[in-house]
Parts: structure tokens; sequence; C-alpha cells
């Protein structure tokens, strides 16, 4: 058995293959092409080919398949073979340059929001030097840009390597100030924490609502869940032991940097965390983690679910974005030092990142919205839909500081006193951990919290990138001019604290009394839901912004605005109408079922006529037929709610309707049967309970 070292990357296409299969000259080129995006020769593409499938084809790769992330939020693949006939009637394993750079998948069957038309199917994927071919199962997986015959971005990752350009084009130009001319290119740097869930696969198919929407439509609370906080952090069950073992194998094989993995705060939770890199890699990473995650899970019986609110009542899972700044030279450029106070290069991108997610709170909400995290926002360690900072003690005084214009007392660093003398002593850090922001610095990076565990990391990160680049560019397009750049860089930074300390907030973001003052007093964003949140990606501010710094052209927005909404919608419609099957076909039958074996017990105590009371079966007879009855009337204004939402004009429209009328039909359905659930037997119910859920794996 191989060691980790040795099984790292071992199906990776990296850096040491690359220096081991490919001429100097070709290497040297092809390492401009990545590092500072020198144009590709289509020679070093041919030669990058061959060695490829040399390689491929040694660790028994058979085909090859340009892997790209469309707007579905998954990733797509057509594999093609190696094989070339050879005139002897054998064959030739071969690939080429051509082959390699682009590749012409339909863009018609591809969600597109207008840009193609069914008739339109002519498409693009383009090879992406920066992120390392690797091999899975038998193919070896190009990752690749995608987009229209048109030019138009159909993928997520097209946008995401703009917003990195944008972003790096105007930090060099701030470092260019402070004179850094040996930095030749910036770069965000990604590592996104993932939680997830795990339940036996048994259960799984007996639950048609998590077949078909990948989270329970019903079921009522267990009489233990998460309360007794025992779960998080806790010791792994062997099973789960197994599993994370096995996943760490396959992930650390194609080269991704699995790094922490412990129980979650919810029964059947767990998180994987990895050390973080370059952000369009680690976007690629995650969905191969996603995927890898639930294919593993199938080998040991069980099934990872991803969606962020599977279980009512308990933790969602989310997706922790840590973004950071760096530089080629590795300065990262979010790293206060040891005096904040006086690092005016921290505190100028510091102040482009305040900026930023102030000026595009809208935005960075937008990134997150999707129909699963609108059930997680808001509670249970998820943060709220106010998007808000925070930054700690020790930066918040330094902020007050500069904007007063007074003395800053550096703080001395406090030794924490755990009052054992054989326990190491150590110092406090100068920031606390606040799980209830969106987006709280810790210590040399910010962490977004609001991602759905589901959601592509791409979308957050082009929103964050691009509007921190605009706040750059703003800063640079005064620096440049100044006469005293000193005197000029000093007043920025004050006026940024000031014009934009209403998103810094350090305290309980679950508080009512702060959503009132976020709002009422702050004039902070509050969209609580995706059709609240969607349609501002086309306010004007956005789309100037956006299209300025060429992420995406007017059309693309048009687009993802198009594909969000109507993805909301098709998913709460799937749930919608997998509740009306499951209430109808099952539950009301299971409790008219178990109503009838009551009134049979019934009926034998009468014919006995032993004078043995049966006033329990009674009770529950009536009750259970009342919320029967009541389950009839509510399915059926369900199905109603459902027929009229073809009357909305628009997708807009639609998503508004859904949102005021048929997520209010779904929770009332739910509340009639989860509480005939608690009254039925157990033998009677044909779903299996919470408790069989969470508490499942062994």
């Amino acid at each position: 058995m191989k060691s980790v070292p040795e099984s790292f990357a071992s199906m990776v296409f990296d850096d040491r293959v690359m220096k081991a299969t490919l001429s100097a000259e070709v290497y040297s080129s092809l390492r401009k092409t990545i590092d500072e995006g020198a144009k590709l020769d289509i020679s070093v593409a041919n030669s990058v080919a061959t060695a490829m499938k040399d390689w491929a084809v040694s660790k028994g790769a058979t085909h090859y398949t340009h892997w790209f992330q469309p707007l579905t939020g998954i990733t797509a693949e057509k594999h093609d073979s190696f094989i070339s006939p050879s005139p002897d009637g054998g064959v030739i394993m071969e690939f080429s340059g051509k082959e390699l750079i682009k590749g012409e998948p339909d863009a018609s069957s591809f969600p597109s929001g207008g840009l193609r038309a069914t008739f339109e199917a002519r498409g693009y994927t383009a090879w992406d030097p920066t992120s390392y071919a690797f091999i899975k199962g038998k193919t070896l997986c190009i990752p690749t840009a995608f987009c229209s015959y048109g030019s138009e971005a159909l993928d997520k990752k097209t946008p995401l390597l703009r917003s990195m350009e944008a972003l790096n084009v105007q930090a060099l130009r701030i470092l260019r100030l402070f004179g850094h001319d040996d930095v030749k290119c910036v770069r965000t740097s990604v590592g996104p924490e993932q939680e997830y869930f795990l339940i036996t696969k048994e259960m799984y198919d007996k639950r048609p609502d998590l077949r078909f929407t990948g989270r329970t439509l019903f079921g009522s609370k267990p009489p233990k869940g998460q309360e007794m906080d025992d779960h998080y952090f806790g010791v792994i069950k062997p099973k789960v032991e197994e599993y994370m073992e096995d996943l760490n194998a396959e992930l650390w094989k194609l080269g991704i940097l699995a790094k922490t993995e412990h129980n979650e705060v919810a029964p059947a939770q767990h998180e994987l965390a990895p050390i973080y890199t370059t952000t369009n890699i680690a976007t690629d990473h995650n969905q191969l983690t996603m995927e890898i995650m639930q294919k593993v899970a199938a080998r040991h019986g069980l099934v990872c679910l991803l969606h962020e609110k599977p279980f009512a009542g308990v933790n969602g899972s989310g997706k922790h974005n840590n973004w950071s700044i760096s530089t080629d030279t590795g300065i990262n450029l979010l790293s206060p030092g040891e005096t904040p106070y006086d690092n005016a290069q921290f505190l100028i991108f510091l102040c482009a990142v305040i900026k930023a997610v102030d000026d595009y709170q809208d935005l960075l909400r937008i990134a997150v919205a999707t129909a699963g995290n609108d059930h997680r926002l808001g509670a249970n360690e998820a943060p709220p839909a106010v998007v808000s900072m925070f930054l700690g003690d020790e930066l918040n005084a330094v902020l007050e500081a500069i904007e007063t214009d007074t003395p800053y007392k550096n703080s001395e660093k406090t030794q924490l006193k755990l009052g054992v003398d054989v326990l190491p002593k150590f110092n406090r850090d100068t920031t606390d951990r606040n799980r209830t922001s969106p987006f709280a610095f810790t210590g040399n990076k910010f962490e977004f919290r609001m991602l759905g565990s589901a959601n592509s990391i791409a979308c957050t990160n082009i929103m964050l990138n691009s509007a921190v680049a605009e706040s750059l560019k703003i800063y640079a397009d005064r620096l440049e001019q100044a006469d005293d750049f000193k005197a000029k860089l000093h007043e920025m930074i004050r006026k940024t604290i000031k014009d934009h300390k209403r998103i810094i907030f350090n305290g309980n973001g679950y508080d009512d009394a702060w959503i009132k003052e976020a709002t009422e007093k702050r004039g902070l964003l509050n969209y609580r839901t995706t059709p609240d949140a969607i349609p501002h990606l086309l306010d004007k501010k956005n789309v100037e912004m956006l299209t300025s710094h060429k992420v995406f052209t007017e059309a693309e927005l048009h687009s993802r605005h198009e594909i969000t909404l109507e993805n909301y919608c098709k998913t709460v419609v799937i749930e919608a109408n997998t509740m009306v099957t499951m209430a109808k076909t099952e539950i009301s039958p299971a409790i008219a079922k178990y109503t009838s074996k009551l009134a049979d017990a019934v009926n034998s105590k009468k014919a006995a006529d032993s004078g043995i009371s049966y006033g329990y079966e009674t009770s529950v007879i009536k009750k259970l037929s009342m919320l029967n009855d009541g389950i009839s009337i509510k399915t059926s204004e369900l199905e109603d709610a459902l027929i009229k939402l073809q009357d909305a004009e628009d997708i807009e429209q639609e998503g508004y309707a859904i949102r005021d009328n048929l997520l209010t039909k779904m929770s009332e359905l739910r509340t009639l049967c989860d509480q005939a659930e608690t009254m039925t037997a157990k033998e009677y119910w044909p779903y299996p309970s919470y408790g069989d859920l969470l508490f499942g794996v062994k």
C-alpha cells in the first residue's frame, strides 16, 4: 500500500509530471501561460497533449473529456476515446493539441437563460491550463471553460476567471504605488469548508422526498436531536470513520488537499475542510469533492446529503468560503502583521473589502440565493440574510482610532491562564470567532458563511472578486493622481471607515434587535428569500460594475437572472408535487389503515361485552380522522396553488407566487402530516422517522 505522499496527486497531470514529461522549452512556455497569462502556442499545446495522453494511458485511461461547469450547478463531461484507426486495421492511441484546447458540446441542451435557442446548438469548451488535468476512473478529465457560438459564457468558470483577472489588474495598480514592482500577479485563494449529512441507503430508498428533492418534506421532531451538543467533535462512528478514510484516499489521489474532518452539530452531520488554494482550482476541487463524497458513500451503503436543510429543526449544512488575496511573491495582502495600525498596505486592502461588501451586499446575497438555502439562513449557526462584517476588537479599535484621528493604544498580547501549571501557555488571538456573522475576519482571511452546502463556490467568488476589484479601481484612480500619496492614502482610509462602518457588526446576528437595527437604522438590505434577491442582479449599479470589469456582459447577466429564478421555481414545484403524491398515495392511506385497525379493536371489545374500556381507541380515531380530513383539504389546496402558478406572466411573478402562497400551503400540509405521524403506530407509518434517519448510521 502506497504512503500518502506517494499516492497524493498520483492521478493529476501536475507540475511535477509536466517537468518530467515536457521539454524545458515547452515547460517554460506553458508556465508563462499559467503564471502570467501569456498566449498559448499551438505547438506547445500539441506537445502537452502528447505528454498528457501518454501519461494518462500509462495510468489506465482509455478516454478523455472536457470537464466543465455549466449553469446547472454541477459538472458535465462527454467522453471520447483516444483510439484512432490504423492502416493495418488496428487502432492507435492519439490526442492532439487541437483536441486538448477545444471541444464542441451541444450548447442548446444546457441552461442558457435565453442566450441559446434549441436550433442554436454549437458551443465550445476551452482548456483552462491554470487548473491541472486529472484522471477519474479511466477518463482523463481536462478542466475547461464553456461558451456559446457567440462567445457568451454558459458556465461558472469563465466569469470566475474574468473576475480573478479584474482583481489582479486593480490590485497590481495599488501595489505599484507601494513600490512592489517585483509582483507579477495577484491571486485570490479559497478554502471551502464542506458540511454534509450521512444516512443509510436503506432509509434513503424508503423516502421519496429525499430521492426526488434531497430533503425531507415531512417528518416530526424526534425525542432527541442536537439539544445535548454531544455530536459536535464527538467520537466518529466506525462506519463513518471508514467512509472518511476512503474519501480522503480518493481526494488525495486527485490532489485535493483534504485536511480536517469531524462530526458537526446535528446528528449524522459532518464536515470536511481543505487547505485553501487558488480560487479557480479550489472551485474545481470543491465540485469534485461533492461528487466523490456521494460516490464513496454509495460504496459504504450510505447516502451523502448535500442539501442545505435536509431536516427541519436541526442545523442545516453550509459551505464556509475562506477567502484571501496574495501576491505571487508570497505576500498575504490581508495579513495585518504585528502592528496593523502602521500597516498602510494592509489597511487599504482591508478598506477595499469593507467598501466592497457594503456597496455590493446585494450581490453577495444573490450569490447564495437558492430554494434550499432559503430554509437555512437565519438560525442554527447559519448567518441571517442581512449581510454584515465581523472584524474583532483589535481591528475595530484600529479603525476607530483612524476615523477619529486619535492615538491607537496597541494592546499587549493576552496570555491565556488555564490554571494548571503543566498545560502549555499561549497567547490569545486578537480576534474572536463569530458564528452568526455572514462575513468574518479570521486573522488573515475572511470567512463568508452564507453559502449553502450544495452551492458552487464560483458564484460567491465571482461577486466578491469583482466588488473588491471595483473598490481597488476607485482607490487607484485617486491615488495615481495624488500630489501627496501618503496624505491621500490616509484621507481615503478615513473616508472609507466613516462611509462604510454601518456594515461592521460584532454582535449576535440572530438577535431580532440586530435585524431591526440593521434595516431601520443602518439601512442594510434584508432579502429573506430568493425571489426577493435575484431581481436586484439587474440593478443599474450592479450591471455597470460587472460589465465595466468585463466579468459579465449585460446579456449574460440577464441569462443568470432568468436561470436562477427558473431553478428556484422548478425546485419548489418539484417539492410541492412530491408532497401531493406522498400525502395522497401513502400518508392518508396509512392513517386510514391504522384508524381502521383501531376501529376493529373497538368493535371487538364491544362484541365481547366484557366491560373493557375503549376510550383510548375512540379518542385516537377521532383525532386522526380529523387530521386526515384536514390533510385531504390541504392537499387539494396545494394542488390548486400549483395550477394557479400557470397564470404567472413571467418568471419573477411565478417566484413571488411561490413565496407568498405555495410555500404557505406546503407548510400547512406538512404540519398536519407531522402531527399525524406522532399518533400513528410506527409499523403503519410509510416512511422512516427522523429518529431512524438521524441515528441510523452505527
